[in-house]
């Protein structure tokens, strides 16, 4: 058995190796070739893949304001295990988010420019200065695990002192920017296909990503307990997977009384491409999310939890990918694939995030409250611990 798990390790690791050989050289033709030679972009499609991957990054990383928010304003504190964790995940999402821009824009020499060259009327400056206050709130909130290591007690408590003022800015400053990519779209009334372009477009962005954020930290977890053999509360998943179900249903209505309104229902009956990937995205990522969820033995089984985590997550892909690629090809009147150099910088930055996750969390007190959950006491009805097996 333990040939077999080395032998599981070894593979994984060459096909990393391989995913970071592959996304370096792709990112040394970027820098030195252009767009044009690393990228399918065009004039006409000048987003793709790697906007579509920035939605995804900052909008998985909502689970960071959502579960500190619960714990440290609503004082909802048996997510507290997991507050640690949607933090690191909402900052290596950042990150990830961030190395991904310099890489499509290319001029990383110019970073400072939005920090002097103030354009209030852009969306773009506040989304860029958004992102900079969040990362900012984001360093504070992670800043007490980094001192733990170290037993600098001083700063830890003056950061507790003001730990609800830091994250309330967070939640604005997050709020801000992930509803304003959605505002990014409203510029494009005549170019995104009417089944995403929406004037609630922030408001989607917003609901989607709080599903798909705590949808985000049920799948981690799960991964997580195996990995690093910890112990988890079922009823924090529970606890989660209900609130999935009910953002899920909210913004499933907000969506469709929009269409209503505005007499969008005739394209859901046009056989067209679009229209696939709008049932595609509904079905998959909120009808059986939904489904499962509405039945309390799913909502209490870690398999299916995990499960459901896989389906809500995709269909936070699709949308992502249909508001960012799909529903703007009709209108540009060509075609886009992503290059495989834009596909192995992506896979590149997925790898860095996964082995930045776990060296932190082997190297940091990122799961001290799980690691203290294994040899906690309780009642068996009271909870069902979720370990490696």
């Amino acid at each position: 058995m333990k040939n077999s798990n080395a032998s599981k390790l070894s593979f994984w690791k060459i096909v990393a190796a391989v995913i970071m050989i592959c996304g370096l050289y792709s990112s040394y033709i970027r820098f030195t070739k252009g767009l044009g030679a690393s990228t399918h972009l065009s004039d006409s499609i000048p987003w793709g893949l790697w906007i579509g991957f920035d939605f995804l990054g900052v909008g998985l990383a909502a689970a960071g304001f959502t579960i500190a928010v619960m714990v440290h304003v609503f004082n909802i504190h048996k997510f507290e295990p997991i507050v640690r964790p949607a933090i690191l995940t909402a900052y290596i999402g950042y990150t990830l988010v961030v190395l991904l821009l310099i890489i499509d824009l290319g001029r990383p020499q110019n970073f400072w420019h939005p920090l002097v060259m103030w354009n209030l009327h852009s969306v773009m400056f506040e989304i860029t200065w958004c992102v900079i206050c969040y990362s900012a709130i984001l360093t504070l909130e992670f800043a007490p695990v980094v001192l733990e290591k170290y037993n600098l007690t001083a700063p830890i408590k003056i950061l507790r002192k003001i730990s609800i003022p830091v994250v309330i800015l967070g939640v604005i400053f997050s709020t801000l920017h992930q509803s304003s990519f959605g505002s990014l779209y409203l510029i494009v009334p005549g170019r995104l296909y009417p089944l995403w372009y929406s004037t609630l477009l922030p408001v989607n962005f917003y609901i989607s990503c709080i599903a798909a954020g705590l949808s985000m930290i049920i799948f981690e977890s799960y991964l997580n307990a195996r990995a690093f053999n910890l112990g988890l509360r079922l009823d924090i998943l529970s606890g989660l997977a209900k609130i999935v179900l009910y953002v899920l249903i909210i913004g499933f209505l907000v969506r469709i009384t929009d269409m209503i309104i505005t007499g969008k229902t005739p394209f859901l009956f046009l056989p067209r491409t679009e229209t696939y990937m709008f049932y595609a995205e509904v079905i998959v990522g909120t009808f059986i999310p939904v489904y499962l969820l509405s039945q309390a033995k799913y909502r209490k089984s870690r398999m299916w939890l995990y499960v459901i985590s896989i389906f809500t997550l995709s269909g936070f892909v699709l949308n992502r990918i249909n508001v960012a690629v799909t529903g703007l090809v009709a209108s540009s009147k060509t075609s886009y694939f992503p290059s495989f150099d834009e596909i192995s910088i992506t896979m590149m930055l997925v790898v860095l995030g996964m082995w930045a996750f776990k060296l932190v969390s082997t190297k940091f007190p990122v799961f001290v409250e799980l690691e203290n959950l294994k040899e906690e006491k309780l009642p068996e009805d009271s909870r069902e611990m979720i370990l490696s097996e």
